[in-house]
């Protein structure tokens, strides 16, 4: 892929982001949801890239755009062959209710590197690269937490173990508290939290816990750009979900999939940029005469390089891409 595909993809993120954050706190998710996918998908149309959609807003049937199989790119059909992953609002409820940690997400490889992961549930479990290649999905949570103590050199009673806060996480909840380690639990947005848990300076030691897929996949390309590690389990609820991973080219649903199963090959990219603010980004700020500031993170796994992005948007200079409420 090119280099400048990192700085041309975080514009894609900016522009949702400024679309949908107009949205915040108005309780309406699905108008934040489908602002940001129109910004996202307009401005997907001024890069050189030759991107095919893997994992977006759902299948043709389901999404007017970005779905699942949408060619992606400029007019003139030139630039790199690459998959491309999608979430234009990683958090709609998030927005809707003005809480924290919503993000615009984009992540993007060469060609077929990208797992083609159905929506459905995941177990994911993620590390950062101190203590990468040393637990497994399926180790006791109290041997991981162990573990993850040891290689970041903490106490017990000094690890961070981010589990989001649904019933089904219960008793992992009460083990880890048992075992004398923190939890903090968060809502929704489960990419921004596996991030953390890879990131230098958050506190966050391991994340685990079941969510999304498709969010699986997108935060696996942010975890191999940062040397972390990252491995997951579909979790298919019935026998025509079975079906649907075996269709999608997963011909074992019950394998443990690797950082390298996730994303293939040594080259990846990830753009995100903060809607509301969270643990990794200060999300939209309004600073009055048409002005706009942006806080973004874009990353590529070649070279592990990571920028934070502060931009100032002068918002009379993009009506194609972000229209006030109501517009």
């Amino acid at each position: 892929m090119d280099r400048e595909l990192a700085l041309e993809v975080v514009r894609v993120t900016e522009m949702a982001a400024l679309a949908s954050a107009q949205w915040l706190g108005r309780g309406k998710k699905h108008e934040a949801d489908e602002a940001a996918t129109n910004a996202m998908r307009m401005m997907f149309d001024t890069i050189n890239m030759r991107g095919t959609v893997v994992i977006g807003e759902g299948e043709l049937d389901e999404a007017p755009m970005l779905y699942i199989g949408e060619k992606l790119g400029s007019a003139e059909g030139i630039g790199p062959e690459v998959d491309v992953a999608v979430d234009p609002l990683e958090g709609t409820t998030i927005v809707a209710k003005g809480h924290a940690n919503a993000m615009s997400v984009v992540a993007i490889s060469d060609r077929g590197n990208l797992l083609h992961a159905p929506d459905m549930y995941m177990l994911k479990m993620a590390v950062g690269p101190r203590a990468a290649g040393k637990i497994h999905l399926h180790d006791p949570i109290e041997q991981m937490i162990e573990v993850v103590a040891e290689a970041n050199r903490k106490r017990i009673q000094d690890v961070t173990v981010i589990i989001q806060e649904r019933d089904r996480h219960q008793q992992l909840i009460e083990a880890v508290r048992e075992k004398g380690a923190r939890v903090k639990l968060f809502g929704d947005g489960d990419v921004g939290a596996a991030i953390a848990a890879c990131m230098p300076n958050t506190g966050i030691d391991l994340f685990i816990g079941i969510g999304g897929a498709p969010e699986g996949v997108i935060s696996a390309a942010a975890i191999k750009c940062l040397g972390g590690d990252m491995q997951a389990q579909l979790k298919p609820q019935n026998e025509n979900e079975r079906q649907r991973c075996i269709k999608m080219g997963i011909a074992d649903p019950d394998q443990v999939l690797m950082l390298s199963d996730l994303v293939r090959g040594d080259d990846a990219i990830f753009a995100a940029t903060g809607v509301s603010d969270g643990e990794l980004l200060q999300g939209v700020r309004y600073l009055g005469d048409s002005l706009a500031e942006t806080h973004s993170l874009v990353m590529r796994a070649k070279t592990k390089t990571i920028r934070f992005i502060r931009a100032l948007h002068n918002l009379d200079h993009k009506p194609n891409f972000v229209k006030g409420v109501g517009g």
